[in-house]
């Protein structure tokens, strides 16, 4: 089973705009990172994002490049104070290939839990728009794949990608 954590694109600020909307900035970046990840024919059965505007409207646009074969869900568990170990249950009962839209801290702890068994280590920070592609082994392991980051997207413009 493949996971994708996915931190929600850049955001205005709450004193711009207190329902946090994507910026300019950050559309771009989810758009050019979930355009790159459609032409790589990455393959998604199913998006779960948190309740927040940044992070749905990141989830759908995600969802209109990879169409994810069962869609878009709100959940709440993905709020950025959460407890990652809610993601850990719930994950052992997921085999489709999933992607989680969210914020931080919630996402550097998943990660963390996942990769090392507990939240006390500082693996890296996500960036807005940043992709972590993980794998769970046949033993239940969780490996990790790739990172992906909207600043390294420049490949698909000069291989003549839209």
């Amino acid at each position: 089973m493949r996971l994708y954590l996915i931190r929600h694109a850049d955001a205005k600020s709450e004193e711009e705009d207190p329902l946090r909307p994507l910026s300019e900035s950050g559309m771009q970046d989810i758009k050019k990172v979930a355009s790159y990840l459609s032409h790589i024919h990455i393959k998604i059965d199913q998006i779960f994002h948190s309740p927040k505007l940044r992070a749905k409207q990141t989830a759908e646009v995600l969802h209109e490049n990879v169409k994810a074969s069962k869609g878009i869900s709100e959940v709440d568990e993905l709020a950025p104070l959460d407890d990652p170990n809610i993601w850990i249950e719930r994950l052992k009962g997921i085999t489709d290939t999933t992607a989680l839209v969210g914020h931080l801290p919630h996402l550097g702890k998943l990660i963390t839990l996942l990769l090392c068994g507990n939240t006390n280590k500082d693996l890296f920070t996500f960036k807005p728009s940043g992709v972590a592609c993980l794998q769970r082994e046949d033993s239940g392991a969780w490996s990790l794949l790739w990172i992906l980051i909207p600043e390294v997207v420049l490949l698909p413009k000069l291989a003549g990608f839209p």
